[in-house]
């Protein structure tokens, strides 16, 4: 690819990140297992490599990929979604403020609360739908801003433009847990934010099958040089075959992304027509409260959605038990469809609906899909 020109995201999911082995003119990057690398006779290491720890080509060319995919100028990968959230956090010092939506991933949250919260660090959760309680949440240790949007598990969705910008005139840093929405369907740097989060798992690896977190920044700035050395200094480094299994994925996102997309309009369309739901998150139907700001700043509306089905717990459990197509699993993005009953996910301290249900629509047909989903329901008080 030659520097510098701008190609679009399918092509950059394709190339972005690999290269065409010089030795033995493999398409297909070869699985970099060695833990170390020889020393120069001198003591360097001038072919870049020292220990996997702190680099790897693998991991290397996945982080290349992610910059690319995101428009940042840096990336780095984790071994999860949760340790890159934590390193990211591990930037703050005692006494910081982070302001975080009400709507928020419970791992995300329990980070804040149980983690960093012995360590001085404060957190406000607040309607982040709401700018003027993003506003009046800030306070002179505010250090970020983070957004989630589509929020997990009601799809809500937040002006990232705005709140990056509040977050600018504050002189704080906006980050965006772009997950569900996958580079694909939306730009958060773009926007405005100074980086963006990736449960790895999900989307981007598609297939259900490796654990896996990235940050991208808009800058490779301090604040990146302070996250690359929480990803050596701690280690929670994805292994070499991980790398390998998300950059296998990568070239297909653009493509899945529309299907799953696709499938997901219709199962909520079904839904919200059907007499035992009584309501319906997912932000590309048209009467969402979302569905404008979702319009702006999303190329497609995204393959997650929720419902709430009347009956409250027992009706959602029931329909859960009856699914055929649906796997009763946690986790989303995969090629297979999931469904779960998410506050008991969450335990006891959740705020979400007794009777709701998370989809990730996957890629199967969509009418087998509705037709899976219609038999359930019929167990439903």
């Amino acid at each position: 690819m030659k520097p510098g020109k701008q190609y679009k995201i399918e092509t950059l999911a394709v190339h972005a990140g690999h290269a065409v082995d010089v030795g033995t003119g493999a398409v297909t990057e070869a699985i970099h297992l060695s833990t170390t690398f020889e020393r120069d006779a001198d003591g360097g290491y001038s072919r870049g490599f020292l220990y996997s720890r702190n680099h790897n080509p693998n991991r290397n060319g996945l982080e290349a990929a992610l910059a690319a995919l995101e428009g940042g100028a840096a990336s780095a990968a984790f071994g999860s979604g949760l340790a890159a959230v934590t390193a990211i956090f591990q930037g703050l010092m005692p006494g910081d403020h982070v302001i975080a939506p009400v709507d928020i991933y419970h791992g995300t949250a329990n980070v804040l609360k149980h983690l960093f919260a012995k360590w001085g660090v404060t957190a406000s959760f607040v309607d982040m739908t709401n700018l003027d309680s993003v506003r009046q949440a800030l306070t002179p240790q505010t250090k970020i801003i983070w957004i989630e949007t589509p929020s997990n598990p009601l799809l809500q969705c937040v002006d990232i433009t705005a709140i990056a910008e509040i977050a600018r005139q504050h002189g704080a840093r906006a980050i965006a847990d772009n997950t569900f929405a996958s580079p694909v369907l939306q730009q958060p740097l773009a926007l405005g934010c100074d980086m963006v989060m990736h449960a790895t798992t999900k989307y981007l690896g598609g297939r259900s099958d490796v654990l896996g977190g990235a940050v991208v920044s808009r800058l490779d700035d301090e604040h990146f040089a302070q996250l690359r050395t929480a990803q050596l200094f701690g280690g929670a480094v994805p292994s070499p075959f991980d790398c390998w299994l998300v950059m296998r994925s990568l070239p297909t996102l653009p493509y899945r992304m529309q299907a799953h997309c696709a499938n997901a309009q219709k199962v909520a369309e079904f839904l919200q027509q059907h007499e035992k739901v009584s309501v319906v998150h997912y932000p590309g139907l048209p009467d969402n409260a979302f569905h404008a700001i979702a319009s702006k700043q999303m190329s497609g509306f995204g393959g997650m959605l929720s419902f709430e089905v009347k009956g409250g717990k027992d009706s959602a459990m029931a329909l859960a038990a009856h699914v055929e197509i649906f796997t009763r699993a946690t986790s989303l993005g995969g090629v297979e469809s999931l469904i779960e009953h998410r506050a008991s996910i969450e335990g006891p301290e959740s705020k979400t609906p007794q009777g709701l249900l998370r989809v990730s629509v996957g890629l199967e047909n969509a009418d087998d899909l509705i037709d899976d989903l219609s038999s359930a329901l019929t167990h439903c008080s």
